[in-house]
C-alpha cells in the first residue's frame, strides 16, 4: 500500500470530509511513508481512478472560487499595440514597455501571455489545463479578451486571434471562424461568454457588429470617471458622450455591459468621484450591468510618475479608497456586479496609491463596522453564500423582479432568490430596446450561478441543472409577449447555442430566436 492507495481509502472510508481534515491526512501520511514532501493536489489527483474522480475531487480542488459563479474564466492578452488615440498619463503599458497597452506585463494574465508569446491557442489550452490540472471542470468557458483596446486591432488579427482561442477550446484547429464555432457548440470546452475590452470611441455599429461575429456576449468599457474636465486632463481622448452612445448601441444589441472606472485621478477630488458613481446609477444614459474598479496607482514610465515627483499629484490612501469604496457600495443597485476592486499589478511596481491587495475585504470590513454591506451581484450570488455556511439547496428560492430604465429603453432584472438570507441564485437581464428597429425583446443575460455542474450531469446537490435558467426564460417569454412583442432574441454564447435550441429556439444571426406568437 502507498501514499495514494491510503489517501484515496481514507476519502472513500469517510475518515475525511473537509479540506481541513485533508491537510491533515497528507502530513500523517507523508510521516506514515517516509516522504520528504508533501504531494500536491494535483499530484494526487492523477493516481485517482477515473471511477472515483467524482468522489475525491471536490476535496482536493485548489481554489474552488475560480468556479463558483458557475462557469470557467480564462483571460487571454493581445500582443503589444500602441492605443489609437496616443497614452493616458496613468497607462505603465504599451509597445515602448513590450506589454499589452493598459498593463505593466507584470500581471498574472499578462506573464502567462508574455511565457505564451502572446499565442491565443498557447494561452487558451494552457489556462484550460491549469484548470483541469486543479481539479475544475471546463465545460463553460467564459473566455475574457485582454490587452487594451481590441477593436482597434486590425479586423485580421482580431478574427486570427478569437478563432484559434476556439480552436484551443475544440482541441483542433478549423479553416475559418464561422467552422471553429460550429465545432464548438459540442466541444468539451463550450465558449458560453465572451468579453472585449475596449474604448467608448471605439464601439461604433461595424467595430459592434464585428465582435458579435466573433461570438461576443459582453463588452467592457473603460470609462474611468464621467468628467470632461479630468478625462481630458488623463489625456483619455474620449468624453462623456462617447461612453453614452457606446453604451446605448451595445445594450440595443443585447450585450452585457461592464464599466472600468478609476478613482483618484489628477484633477479629480474624492466629491468629484463620488459624485461620479452616484451618476452612474441615477442617470439612465449609463447604468452598467458590471464594474470594475481600479483606483489610480502611480506606475514608473508614466507621465503620472513625472506629475507625482514633481509633487503636482496625491494618489489616493488606503483610507481614502476604503471610505470611498464603501459609500460606493452602499449605493450599488441589486443588479450589478462588482467584478474586480483594485488592479493586481505587482506592489513592486507601485510607486504610490493603495498598494493594499485585499482593499475588497477592507472595504467589507468598514461596511460591517458601520451595520451596513454590499447588495452587488458578487456579494449575494449563492456560491459565496454557500462559502460562509448560510445556505443549503433545500432552501425553496422566491421568484423576483425589477425594472428600471435604461438607455432610453426598459430593462427587466429577473432572479430567483433566497430572501431569508439575501442569496441570488440566477437570473435574467430581459431588454426592450430604444432603437425600434423591430417588434423583438432581447435576453442579454441568463445566468444561474453556484459551483459549475459539467454539461450533461444531473445538478448532483448543486444549483445549476435543476431547470432555473428554463424557467427565467420562459418568464422573459412572458413578460415580452405581454408587452406586445412577437419575438424574442437571445445573445447566446457560441457554446451556449445547444441549450436555448432544447428549448424551442433557433439561429438568428448573432441571437438564438423564438417566436412569441
Amino acid at each position: 500500500m502507498d501514499y495514494y492507495d491510503d489517501f484515496i481509502r481514507a476519502i472513500i472510508s469517510g475518515a475525511v470530509s473537509d479540506r481541513k481534515g485533508i491537510m491533515k491526512l497528507k502530513t500523517e501520511l507523508c510521516k506514515l511513508h517516509g516522504l520528504s514532501r508533501v504531494p500536491t493536489n494535483h499530484e494526487i489527483l492523477e493516481h485517482v481512478p477515473g471511477e472515483l474522480r467524482d468522489m475525491v475531487e471536490p476535496l482536493l480542488k485548489n481554489k474552488p472560487v475560480r468556479t463558483l459563479s458557475g462557469v470557467a474564466p480564462v483571460a487571454v492578452m493581445t500582443s503589444p499595440f500602441d492605443c489609437p488615440h496616443g497614452r493616458c498619463s496613468y497607462c505603465p503599458g504599451g509597445v515602448s514597455n513590450n506589454s499589452p497597452q493598459s498593463y505593466t506585463g507584470r500581471e498574472p494574465a499578462a506573464l502567462r501571455a508574455t511565457m505564451n508569446e502572446f499565442d491565443p491557442f498557447r494561452q487558451t489550452e494552457a489556462r484550460l489545463k491549469q484548470f483541469r490540472a486543479i481539479g475544475h471542470h471546463t465545460d463553460k468557458v467564459d473566455l475574457i479578451i485582454m490587452g487594451g483596446t481590441f477593436t482597434s486591432r486590425p479586423p485580421e488579427y482580431q478574427e486570427w486571434f478569437v478563432k484559434r482561442c476556439f480552436d484551443a477550446m475544440n482541441g483542433c484547429d478549423s479553416d475559418d471562424i464561422m467552422a471553429s464555432h460550429e465545432l464548438n457548440e459540442t466541444a468539451e470546452s463550450r465558449c458560453v461568454g465572451l468579453t472585449v475590452e475596449t474604448r467608448p470611441d471605439w464601439f461604433n455599429k461595424e467595430q459592434l457588429d464585428r465582435s458579435m461575429h466573433f461570438g461576443a456576449t459582453k463588452v467592457e468599457f473603460g470609462v474611468q470617471i464621467l468628467d470632461d474636465d479630468v478625462l481630458a486632463g488623463v489625456k483619455r481622448g474620449h468624453g462623456v458622450r462617447e461612453v453614452v452612445d457606446a453604451t446605448e448601441r451595445a445594450r440595443n444589441a443585447g450585450l452585457k455591459i461592464c464599466y472600468h472606472m478609476m478613482p483618484g485621478l489628477p484633477g479629480s477630488t474624492f466629491e468629484k468621484d463620488l459624485e461620479s458613481f452616484t451618476r452612474l446609477f441615477e442617470d439612465d444614459r449609463f447604468r452598467p450591468d458590471m464594474l470594475k474598479i481600479y483606483p489610480t496607482l502611480v506606475v514608473k514610465g508614466t507621465d503620472l510618475y513625472e506629475l507625482w515627483t514633481a509633487g503636482g499629484y496625491s494618489p489616493f490612501s488606503v483610507e481614502d479608497g476604503t471610505r470611498m469604496l464603501s459609500e460606493v457600495k452602499k449605493q450599488i443597485p441589486p443588479w450589478v456586479r462588482i467584478l474586480r476592486i483594485q488592479r493586481d499589478i505587482p506592489v513592486q511596481l507601485i510607486e504610490a496609491g493603495i498598494r493594499k491587495s485585499h482593499l475588497r475585504e477592507l472595504v467589507h470590513e468598514r461596511l460591517a463596522s458601520e451595520d451596513s454591506r454590499c447588495r452587488c451581484i458578487r456579494c449575494r450570488e449563492i456560491g459565496h453564500v454557500n462559502m460562509r455556511g448560510q445556505a443549503t439547496t433545500a432552501d425553496t428560492p422566491e421568484l423576483r423582479k425589477i425594472e428600471y430604465s435604461a438607455s432610453r429603453g426598459k430593462e427587466f432584472f429577473i432572479s430567483y432568490e433566497l430572501p431569508s438570507i439575501d442569496a441570488l441564485i440566477g437570473y435574467a437581464r430581459l431588454r426592450f430596446p430604444s432603437d425600434g428597429s423591430g417588434n423583438h425583446a432581447l435576453v442579454r443575460e441568463l445566468h444561474v450561478y453556484g459551483q459549475m455542474v459539467p454539461i450533461g450531469m444531473g445538478s448532483g446537490g448543486q444549483w445549476q441543472h435543476r431547470g432555473l435558467g428554463e424557467s427565467l426564460l420562459r418568464e422573459c417569454e412572458m413578460i415580452a409577449s405581454g408587452s406586445g412583442y412577437d419575438e424574442l432574441l437571445v445573445t447566446s454564447g457560441v457554446g451556449a447555442r445547444g441549450y436555448y435550441r432544447g428549448l424551442g429556439y433557433d439561429r438568428k444571426g448573432h441571437y438564438m430566436s423564438k417566436p412569441l406568437c
